[in-house]
């Protein structure tokens, strides 16, 4: 079966391709093996497709083939008010009623903590693998319940299953999360990118020689280069032996795409997109041949599903619905094509935020990561769920007394991705979750200059070792602005993720004086800020940007 995967001729790309477009229904038979994939679907449980239709789909692929299999590639379990309320385990309880077999650790899995992460993974019926999640810690591993693979038999063959997690965790998630007394206990092999590598192969060697007639990688990884520089496509080039790679990360939705593997082999790699969107299936027929697709277009719903969807809805409306305030006016985190401005542009939501923090605080300057600003803020009635949703994460403000040399390297992390142009043809350019929204600063970033940043083995800040690409940087003082002092100290806020953890390789305010600890969830800020200093009402002073980030 093998020999066939390995010895693909045109015709046979060409079939494969074509096969992508045949629907589900005429290429199914009862010999194959269908795997249902899933990713990024950020607590969306019954948008678009939704998770009761999932289940339904599945069970219609049940009634075609016994060997059925379900799995996730990661964040599920954060994006949503439905996940932040309960840390999780509301969103557990539907993947159970649905049925999954495989999940893996996406970076937001992290979010609520080790140990919830660790609740969550015992309640979950999933099995839950990462190959590359180590422990160096001398106490407990929370997470020793996580497999590196699992090998699943199907009559006469056998499916690997391997996980792999983004190394980038390290700073797109809390980077507190995965430390002992203050120092890193959990990891991803991300000190370098061979170490990673051989970690994956001696992996996948492990399985073939176990007897496994297919390779399965359930990746976090992406197909954008993040701070580790590692992706889908270059870990399919740096190893060898995958014969499928179900992506995630990224949010981008391909069928398929083959990439040479470092024997130069086509290996089948797919991404559904985010918030489930699609549903990925991966068929593997009797005679060898294996083909992706993404099925959009299902509308058919499971009622038990439904049903469990409902009972969830009806735990968190009461006080999710209840109004707080009014806009005149809506604020968007993303163009009209869906490319999230606010993780390369100034924004209205990004400055309404942004001022949020330092008005509430009273601190010179503030700052937002772009990532952490997850939806737009309506025009109308606003709620607890559409401030939850703006702010999912329930971080803490905390303020910071910081130089203006320190100021001066953060802006230049945050720019490092910066482009002229932030789209073409509807796909994002120089998106970084780590893109900051500012209040009291503004700044010029020159998109000429090629950045400079250097960070260190774990994906943190170390130096600027060239040209900046960060100019003409003013500090508002009453009602102008001037000329930033790289020798002043102000005082700075923003979220315990940047100024307490180096969340998005900003760590250099770690050891700094810290002015206020951890005085307000993130979202309470924005709530505090619409009822006590806006008076209620969110009004015409964000309908437009401010230039408080030029870009050239």
């Amino acid at each position: 079966m093998r020999t066939k995967i390995k010895m693909l001729s045109l015709g046979l790309l060409v079939m494969i391709l074509l096969c992508i477009m045949v629907s589900c229904e005429k290429k199914i038979i009862s010999s194959d093996i269908v795997i249902l994939y899933t990713n990024d679907v950020h607590c969306k449980i019954d948008e678009e497709i939704g998770y009761a239709g999932l289940a339904s789909y599945k069970n219609y692929v049940k009634t075609k083939t016994d060997y059925v299999t379900l799995v996730d590639c990661g964040d599920a379990i954060q994006g949503d008010a439905i996940g932040t309320i309960s840390k999780g385990e509301l969103i557990i309880d539907l993947m159970n009623e649905v049925g999954y077999d495989y999940a893996i650790l996406g970076n937001h899995e992290f979010d609520y903590g080790i140990d919830q992460l660790s609740n969550l993974i015992n309640k979950s019926k999933a099995t839950y693998l990462g190959c590359n999640l180590e422990y160096s810690g001398t106490k407990t591993n929370k997470l020793s319940n996580v497999k590196r693979y699992e090998i699943k038999e199907y009559d006469d063959k056998k499916v690997a299953y391997i996980g792999i997690s983004t190394p980038d965790t390290l700073v797109s998630s809390n980077p507190t999360n995965f430390k002992e007394n203050n120092e890193f206990v959990y990891g991803f092999f991300g000190e370098s990118n061979e170490k990673f590598y051989d970690r994956v192969q001696d992996t996948i060697d492990e399985c073939k020689n176990k007897g496994a007639d297919y390779v399965v990688i359930l990746s976090h990884l992406g197909d954008e280069v993040g701070v580790s520089g590692i992706t889908s496509m270059s870990l399919i080039e740096n190893t060898k032996g995958i014969d499928v790679c179900l992506d995630a990360h990224s949010h981008h939705a391909f069928s398929t795409k083959l990439i040479e593997n470092k024997d130069k082999k086509k290996v089948l790699l797919s991404q559904t997109g985010t918030q489930l969107d699609a549903i990925g299936q991966l068929v593997i027929t009797h005679d060898g041949f294996l083909t992706t697709s993404l099925i959009t277009d299902y509308t058919d719903k499971d009622t038990k599903v439904n049903n469990k969807i409902e009972e969830v809805r009806k735990t968190c409306n009461e006080i999710l619905k209840e109004k707080i305030a009014t806009s005149d006016i809506s604020l968007f985190i993303a163009d009209t094509e869906g490319v999230r401005m606010v993780r390369s542009r100034e924004t209205t939501i990004g400055s309404f935020c942004a001022d949020a923090y330092r008005l509430v605080t009273e601190a010179d300057i503030a700052c937002v990561n772009g990532g952490g600003i997850r939806a737009s803020l309506p025009q109308g009635e606003i709620t607890y769920e559409d401030i939850i949703a703006i702010h999912p994460f329930g971080n803490m403000i905390c303020v910071v007394e910081a130089t203006g040399q320190e100021i001066l390297d953060m802006l230049e992390v945050a720019s490092r991705n910066t482009e002229l142009v932030y789209k073409k043809d509807g796909l994002a350019y120089g998106e970084n979750g780590g893109f900051l929204q500012v209040s009291g600063i503004k700044y010029t970033i020159d998109t000429s200059i090629k950045s400079s940043v250097i960070f260190d083995e774990k994906g943190f800040f170390k130096e600027i070792n060239g040209k900046r690409r960060v100019c003409d940087v003013y500090v508002l003082s009453g009602n102008d602005y001037t000329l930033i002092d790289v020798n002043k100290t102000y005082t700075l806020a923003s979220n315990n993720y940047i100024i307490k953890n180096g969340g998005d390789g900003i760590n250099m305010f770690m050891d700094n004086k810290l002015i206020q600890d951890e005085t307000l969830i993130d979202n309470q800020v924005l709530i505090t800020y619409i009822r006590d200093i806006l008076g209620g009402k969110v009004g015409d002073k964000y309908s437009t940007t401010q230039n408080r980030i030029i870009i050239k």
